[in-house]
């Protein structure tokens, strides 16, 4: 494989996953708080550094979904969520500078009930 190639699929790769960074990070405050609002999740606030990781945490602290089966609940999204996390934790150390320096100048998300 050329390198080209390579970091085509590392995008496509992190594009589709990664979601917990990329829902804190790249888009605004207000769409990861609305998305853990969403899923009832107990999170009060998710801090900068890390957000990604502590997101996929949060959204896995949320009320059971009564519209899917057991073994949906307990099978299905698991995992997603571990590739989800693993994804997140390599990003979130990428951008862990521009982190750093949002979390000091701008605090946490909150995350508005």
């Amino acid at each position: 494989m050329n390198p080209t190639n390579i970091l085509l699929f590392a995008a496509i790769v992190l594009s589709t996953t990664a979601c917990g960074t990329l829902d804190t990070v790249f888009r605004e405050d207000a769409v990861a708080s609305q998305s853990l609002k969403n899923l009832r999740s107990h999170c009060e606030s998710v801090p900068r550094i890390y957000s990604g990781v502590v997101y996929d945490f949060c959204s896995l602290n949320g009320e059971p979904n009564s519209k899917k089966s057991l073994d949906e609940q307990q099978i299905g999204p698991l995992p997603w969520i571990a590739v989800d996390l693993v994804l997140s934790g390599v990003l979130d150390t990428l951008v862990l500078p521009y982190t750093v320096y949002r979390q000091n100048h701008d605090g946490s998300i909150e995350i508005f009930r």
